[in-house]
């Protein structure tokens, strides 16, 4: 920051000068994108040559030009472009009832003492429930079609954010409610204009987090009886050892995450540009 120091110059003036610190001098950084690709570049460049020397077979991994190979002629043959709009609307779905499920719940434990009593609890006992262990029951009450693999992508999704939520409400600062009451705002101005978008950024990490679990969740609904999506065509190479497709349909549900957390994030950058924050140093 410049300071100001006062300098006499003669018996009857004074002069302000304002000296500026110098400014320390930094070399060349290539840019963030370029940072952040470098990772994914030299894995990328080390499983080709671990495949092209023979570190690794191809019965055992197939090298990333197979792959590669693979998803050209896939996306061809439109296989690859269905299973990826059958697998995005089941994770569509599922993300609409998970989470206004958990958008419901957080709001009713975080707005009210009594809500919190009766759901907060319930909700936390259930939460430990392993995802897998609900496929046998969902398949019972659901049966083995659609319904069993959506509603399992909506338990990945409904915790996640109904816990960031909650949090985020239960930790919005009293000084900006006492504030609001102050200004004349009644309850439901309060919910409107201090506690949500107080909340907003828990609410964001968790929606991160349950998108990532949507798909998650995903790869275990597909095994369950499925005729489409990316899971069938993992079943598919499974049972025919074609390791290229295997990783191929591992590949897209990873860039269909990364795709899904950019949107995110992209999102939080639009609804939290009234909100400074650290970025890192």
């Amino acid at each position: 920051m410049p300071r100001a120091e006062t300098i006499a110059r003669a018996p009857d003036t004074i002069e302000i000068v304002t000296i500026r610190p110098e400014r320390a001098k930094r070399g060349w950084r290539p840019p963030r994108s370029l940072r952040r690709a470098a990772g994914p570049v030299a894995f990328l460049l080390l499983w080709y040559l671990a495949s092209a020397t023979g570190l690794l077979p191809s019965d055992v991994l197939a090298s990333p030009v197979d792959v590669v190979e693979q998803g050209i002629d896939l996306m061809k043959d439109g296989e690859l472009p269905e299973a990826i709009f059958v697998s995005g609307k089941r994770v569509f779905t599922g993300f609409l009832v998970g989470g206004s499920a958990a958008l419901a719940l957080s709001l009713v434990a975080g707005l009210f003492r009594l809500g919190e009593d009766l759901v907060d609890a319930t909700v936390g006992m259930i939460r430990t429930i392993p995802w897998v262990g609900l496929i046998p029951l969902f398949i019972i009450w659901f049966g083995i079609d659609e319904a069993p693999k959506v509603a399992l992508v909506a338990v990945g999704v409904a915790f996640p954010l109904y816990f960031n939520l909650y949090g985020g409400i239960r930790t919005v600062d009293t000084q900006l409610i006492e504030a609001g009451k102050a200004l004349g705002l009644d309850r439901a101005g309060l919910i409107r204009h201090v506690i949500l978008p107080g909340a907003l950024p828990s609410a964001l990490v968790g929606l991160r987090y349950a998108l990532g679990n949507a798909w998650l969740a995903l790869v275990f609904g597909e095994t369950v009886n499925a005729v489409s999506g990316i899971g069938y065509l993992m079943n598919t190479a499974r049972e025919n050892f074609l390791t290229d497709v295997l990783v191929l349909c591992l590949v897209v549900y990873a860039v269909l995450g990364l795709i899904s957390d950019f949107v995110v994030r992209s999102l939080g950058r639009y609804l939290l540009a009234w909100r400074s924050s650290f970025e890192g140093a």
